[in-house]
């Protein structure tokens, strides 16, 4: 028996848990709370694509596919193969769970799987994988396979199913509850009648007196009414809540009643506080004292918010816990060719945040309003290496994504310093500005200490609307600092935008130019194009006679996020959809880089203004090489071998010291004179990083002018700088 009992629910991630219950429960655990979780999307998916659930699911079908359905030949055609379908579906789930490898060869083979529509896109193989393993290979034809599985069962049993969401038109812009309720009142959909045993069996299991449903996303809205709904029928003593992203950005203007049907309680914002609150009124009966939490009193909705205790500082919120939940379930699959997707669907990754908020919160098109970006406050990067250390002994997973609004650069510096110094051997990734304190020297050392890869907004490629966004980058900064990224050996995604208010078709065009020049060099690897959304806490939202946009009022009784507009330049951004994404897609694979930018759209476009050789021109701009006396020098490298031998001249003679260093690829022999070899060979030991004092430039320079003349001479020579390349960072 638990107090509480976590939940996501339906759908999120196949491939790793959605951290927010993980978080919570790692806070619990601080206060001595008990706590179970449970992440019911997957558990969802594993009965679903199961022979047993496959066999059920044939067995709901009628033998003739009625004909006014899309598709129906297709259709037509996974029924017939329906038997294939149940005998391979339990080795597919399990080859994706990473637990039965050698069926990738079969899975290649072509002979194994039954193919529909999905695999009409398979031409495209060699494009996106090459001459990469027959692991991925085999992941993205299995992963066609469950795509060809998904239509059918959206077109035949459940019209709402999706793989990272479900009934998710119910929950976008649902300004008012009445639909939401309406479908609440309508019979059990396909997956409410899998998803609801699964959960009153951990009901029964758990026996708590407080669930606490994790709404993320739109996707899940519709399902966590629906477990509410179940839980207040079945078991009407327990008492709910709902929190998490969803209601964070969009139930702050909560006025339906109908909503406290379902649920007791909804809180807004960070969660710890809110709910130890709610943990004292509903299981120890202590007091009703809320933080940032909606509920129904004398028959109306009031918020509350009379707690004096402030909320937990990030240093006191605990470890995230990953346990009760089925880590060895989630399955691993390669949707698409794009490599950052790749990463969000193929593997375990544990989430973990390295600041709370945004150090920069200034982007006109965000949600800075809100706490959950207004209120920055980062985290001591040892703390964080802690709770690294700690999820690895608890779950055995090494891969971490920090799921940060933009990751400080100087935090991920320290961090990157400290996991070198505890030598630890792990992979991470996350989100960042392009900006300027991305050096190459810094991308260096992330890159040693295991990032491979960081997704960042280029947005609209126009410094003109880089500056109206407030974005606080130019184009010209940004393909420098990918460069240094690229050049480091990490993948570098490029979140693009068009659409943005008061953006021309020049400016549409001459963006696509940019990104064209950017793939071209690749200094980007991926990217992926969104059309502009004005939200209600942006500052596009909150003033948007400042933009030029014009808003299109609804009366607000539920969510309130996105809001249409009529943008006053008139120009109708839609069109442009089809032609940047095919234009992008071809470009991440490497071609097509010579066609006209008008042969992507079938409507005139202007011809760009943007000089071909631009972000070339950009790159090839001259860089200081002056080092800043506050600089940080760092060895990375391994421990040269010494050797002293004599050179002669005109009947002099005098000793150079042979210092050759040893890479991970290549062997680097530098000469020097043999005091000047013996002072810097002792001074590599202490640039190491694993010393845990730094040295600064101008210290380093200080010490060397004890015994010698002319620092700088000796920094900038040819020996020295062709240490950089064998982990001399100056950072």
């Amino acid at each position: 028996m638990k107090d509480i009992l976590l939940l996501t629910p339906p759908f999120t991630q196949l491939n790793t848990p959605y951290p927010a219950t993980a978080y919570l429960k790692g806070f619990l655990n601080t206060k001595n709370i008990l706590a179970y979780q449970m992440d019911l999307g997957i558990e969802v998916i594993l009965e679903l694509f199961s022979k047993q659930g496959l066999t059920s699911i044939f067995s709901r079908t009628e033998i003739v596919i009625p004909t006014a359905v899309e598709g129906t030949q297709n259709l037509q055609r996974i029924f017939s193969l329906k038997e294939n379908y149940i005998n391979t579906v339990d080795a597919v789930i399990a080859f994706l769970q990473g637990k039965n490898p050698t069926l990738a060869r079969q899975i290649c083979s072509g002979n194994f799987l039954p193919q529909a529509s999905r695999f009409d896109q398979s031409d495209n193989m060699q494009w996106a994988f090459g001459s990469m393993g027959m692991q991925d290979k085999a992941k993205h034809l299995a992963t066609l396979y469950l795509e060809d599985l998904s239509d059918f069962i959206k077109e035949t049993v459940d019209e709402n199913f999706g793989f990272s969401r479900y009934a998710e038109r119910l929950g976008r812009s649902a300004n008012s509850f009445d639909e939401m309720y309406n479908n609440l009142h309508h019979d059990l959909t396909y997956i409410d009648s899998i998803s609801l045993p699964i959960l009153e069996e951990k009901l029964k299991q758990v026996q708590p007196n407080l669930v606490l449903i994790s709404v993320p996303f739109p996707g899940n809205l519709y399902s966590a009414f629906r477990c509410a709904q179940f839980i207040k029928k079945h078991y009407p003593k327990i008492k709910i809540a709902m929190g998490g992203g969803f209601p964070n950005t969009e139930l702050r203007d909560l006025k339906d009643k109908r909503v406290f049907e379902f649920f007791d309680f909804i809180t807004l914002d960070d969660g710890e506080l809110p709910v130890e609150l709610l943990h004292k009124a509903v299981c120890l009966s202590e007091g009703a004292t809320y933080k940032r939490t909606f509920l129904l009193e004398n028959n109306k909705v009031v918020y509350k918010n009379n707690a004096t205790k402030p909320d937990y500082k990030q240093s006191d919120v605990g470890t995230p816990d990953y346990s009760d939940l089925l880590l060895d379930k989630y399955i691993s699959v390669i949707e698409i060719a794009n490599p950052m997707h790749s990463l969000w669907s193929d593997g375990r990754w544990n989430k973990l945040t390295m600041a709370h908020g945004c150090y920069w919160g200034k982007c006109t098109f965000c949600d800075i309003s809100l706490d959950y970006i207004k209120l920055y406050e980062p985290i001591a990067a040892k703390t964080l290496v802690d709770r690294m250390e700690e999820i690895i002994a608890q779950n055995g997973e090494n891969g971490f994504h920090f799921v940060d609004e933009a990751a400080p650069p100087v935090l991920m510096r320290e961090v990157a310093l400290e996991i070198l110094r505890r030598k630890l051997t792990i992979s991470w990734w996350t989100n960042i500005r392009f900006e300027k304190n991305f050096t190459a020297d810094l991308c260096l050392l992330l890159k040693a200490s295991g990032c491979i890869a960081v997704s960042g907004g280029l947005e609209v490629a126009s410094d003109r609307l880089l500056e109206l966004i407030q974005k606080g980058v130019t184009v010209e900064q940004v393909a420098k600092v990918t460069r240094n990224f690229t050049e480091a050996g990490i993948l570098v995604h490029a979140y693009l935008m068009y659409g943005y208010p008061t953006q021309t078709l020049q400016e549409t065009v001459d963006s696509l130019e940019m990104v064209r020049q950017m793939f071209e060099l690749e200094i980007i690897q991926s990217g992926f194009w969104h059309q502009f959304a004005m939200t209600a806490h942006s500052p596009v939202g909150m003033f948007p006679e400042d933009f030029g946009v014009i808003p299109i009022a609804n009366t607000i009784t539920f969510a309130n996020n996105d809001i249409h507009f009529k943008d006053k330049t008139g120009i109708d951004h839609d069109k442009f959809s089809f032609g940047l994404k095919k234009s992008l897609f071809n470009y991440m694979h490497g071609i097509c880089f010579e066609y006209e930018l008008q042969d992507w759209f079938d409507f005139k476009i202007p011809k760009t203004k943007i000089a071909s050789d631009y972000i070339v021109s950009c790159l090839e701009k001259d860089q200081s090489i002056q080092t800043k006396p506050s600089a940080k020098i760092v060895w990375i490298g391994g421990k040269p071998i010494t050797e002293i031998v004599t050179k002669s001249k005109k009947g002099n003679h005098w000793q150079m010291m042979v210092l050759t260093f040893h890479g991970k690829k290549a062997t680097l022999e530098i000469r020097l004179e043999k005091e000047i070899g013996d002072w810097w060979f002792k001074k590599l030991e202490l640039l190491s990083v694993n010393n845990n004092q730094t040295i600064s430039f101008a210290q380093l320079k200080d010490d060397f002018e004890i015994s010698f003349e002319n620092f700088e001479l000796f920094w900038y020579s040819k020996p020295l700088q062709s240490l950089k390349n064998f982990g001399l960072l100056v950072i």
